[in-house]
């Protein structure tokens, strides 16, 4: 039998090859037919998960609610030592240096990645916008979210933190952080659907000690992690209910 893993379309685009080579070396380790299937927008995403097509996923904070809800998904691992954070982030050159500092009918730049922008409108609240009064500007990417401020088309660019940092120092020398989330407790998790959570405990066991093996800590580095670390599952209620919160 044959098993689909994909991973939440916000990841790093540096870390593409590095997926492709954890599919295999992951197929190697499990004895599973496991094949990648990459999407590039969410509303893709969501349609195969809909479909019932998914078996494992690296997903993000918001979609992994539904998948334990509604898709009786499991946790498995989440990388050591990440959270997803967001940034707000101006052009250099831009004259607000304050989120208070912003009027209605900001053009805000951000992807459909949710809980980014759950986060970064969530840090807009102190200058009294919201879905209503902004003009969005939905981009691709976090690249391209980047490029809408370099080119003064975006007043404001809602960015996944990891993905500013990753950004080039030359993008980065034209853009000015306003504010950057500290929640420290979202963080995207490698889940495992009902049709492969047989095998739950034996891959769990695979993925954490994974970076004490030298080929298995290669692989983790591609993907720009040190080690997996196990997700309990009151931890993962404890996150649900948290975006649940937030987003009230």
């Amino acid at each position: 039998m044959s098993y689909m893993f994909t991973v939440s379309p916000d990841f790093a685009p540096d870390h593409l090859s590095g997926w492709y080579i954890f599919n295999t070396w992951l197929q190697k380790q499990s004895a599973e037919a496991i094949h990648l299937e990459m999407y590039n927008h969410y509303q893709d995403l969501h349609q195969a998960i809909a479909a019932d097509k998914i078996d494992l996923i690296y997903a993000n904070p918001f979609d992994a609610a539904m998948l334990v809800r509604e898709k009786g998904f499991l946790p498995l691992v989440r990388a050591q030592g990440e959270s997803d954070e967001a940034i707000i982030a101006v052009n250099a050159g831009s004259n607000i240096n304050d989120v208070a500092d912003l009027q209605p009918n900001t053009r805000v730049a951000f992807t459909d990645d949710p809980d980014v922008r759950l986060m970064g409108m969530i840090m807009l609240e102190p200058a009294d916008l919201h879905a209503g009064n902004i003009v969005p500007l939905l981009s691709d990417n976090h690249v391209l979210v980047a490029k809408h401020l370099l080119k003064g088309e975006a007043d404001v660019g809602i960015i996944l933190a990891e993905a500013y940092d990753n950004l080039s120092g030359v993008i980065k020398k034209q853009l000015r952080i306003l504010v950057r989330s500290q929640i420290s407790v979202i963080y995207h998790s490698l889940m495992i659907g009902p049709r492969l959570q047989n095998r739950r405990a034996d891959i769990q066991k695979i993925l954490l000690e994974m970076d004490k093996d030298e080929k298995g800590g290669g692989v983790l580095n591609a993907l720009g992690f040190r080690a997996w670390q196990r997700i309990e599952d009151e931890e993962m209620e404890f996150m649900i209910d948290l975006m649940d919160t937030l987003n009230t």
